[in-house]
């Protein structure tokens, strides 16, 4: 009992059985006519025994740890709702015909079981400082973010109402509108949108001329402009959450060396007048 409670506490084991889970769950994903029907239900076997297996993680280290405080990690309840969430399919198979019909909408879950492969962010080194970084970097940046977006959504109600007759495929509604603006924000094929209505005829000579010179202001001011003070502001962010630690850890080893150095001076003050005690005749 105590190995397999050891084997359970193990996160490198725990790690290896991850990694074959998600080989497990990759070859699931091909279809019956590649690799079987045979093989597909071994797979889909291998995948509910490892399902159980992370169970028993669960309770094993509830029990070791206590399950209050296994639990008041963030992590740990990411992995017992990942866990969680792969457990219907599992229960439909196992529980009688009569009754998994009245649950058969728990089938749905069964897609959740690919979000196993999270569980390998757990184990990436520093990863809660990442993601520390990254949450510091969200708040001081969210007025910006808000800011990007509200023009955006300005940009898509004033396209909305000029080219709702002309492109009703990209503007046709500002939902519609919205979503083709960010498009053009992303710069990836901005200039389809505008090639595209040019290329419908309905706008003349002097209509695709400033329909194309729009496109390319808001492509300058918000796609380029825009996303660039965003990137910068959220990578400043994340780069100053370092610089704040590396600076309080520089402050920590300062204090540390004056502290030292003062034990250093009382030493020596102490060997002077341990000496001068000695060269003194009596």
């Amino acid at each position: 009992m105590t190995f397999i409670r050891d084997l359970f506490l193990n996160d490198k084991n725990i790690l290896l059985l991850i990694a074959f889970n998600t080989l497990i769950i990759f070859l699931q994903g091909f279809p019956f006519h590649i690799i079987g029907e045979d093989w597909h239900y071994i797979f889909m076997l291998i995948d509910d025994v490892i399902s159980l297996l992370f169970v028993i993680e669960i309770i094993i280290k509830g029990k070791h740890y206590g399950l209050k405080e296994y639990l008041s990690s963030g992590w740990n309840k990411f992995d017992v709702a990942l866990i969680v969430l792969s457990l219907p399919p599992l229960i439909l198979r196992v529980l009688p015909v009569a009754g998994a019909a009245n649950i058969s909408f728990l089938l749905v879950f069964r897609v959740f079981r690919v979000f196993k492969f999270f569980r390998f962010i757990h184990f990436f080194p520093q990863v809660e400082h990442i993601f520390k970084s990254i949450q510091n970097a969200i708040r001081a940046s969210f007025m910006v973010f808000l800011g990007f977006f509200l023009f955006i959504f300005i940009m898509s109600i004033l396209s909305c109402y000029f080219y709702q007759n002309i492109d009703p495929e990209h503007f046709g509604d500002p939902i519609v509108s919205y979503y083709s603006m960010f498009k053009v924000f992303t710069v990836e094929g901005w200039n389809n949108i505008p090639d595209e209505m040019v290329a419908g005829g309905k706008l003349g000579l002097i209509g695709a001329f400033f329909t194309k010179f729009y496109f390319i202001i808001i492509l300058v001011g918000g796609g380029i402009i825009g996303l660039s003070i965003v990137n910068s502001i959220f990578v400043d962010a994340m780069v100053s959450d370092n610089n704040n630690e590396l600076e309080q850890q520089v402050a920590h080893i300062e204090q540390e060396i004056v502290s030292v150095q003062e034990k250093v001076d009382v030493i020596l003050t102490l060997l002077d007048h341990q000496k001068s005690k000695n060269t003194d005749p009596e």
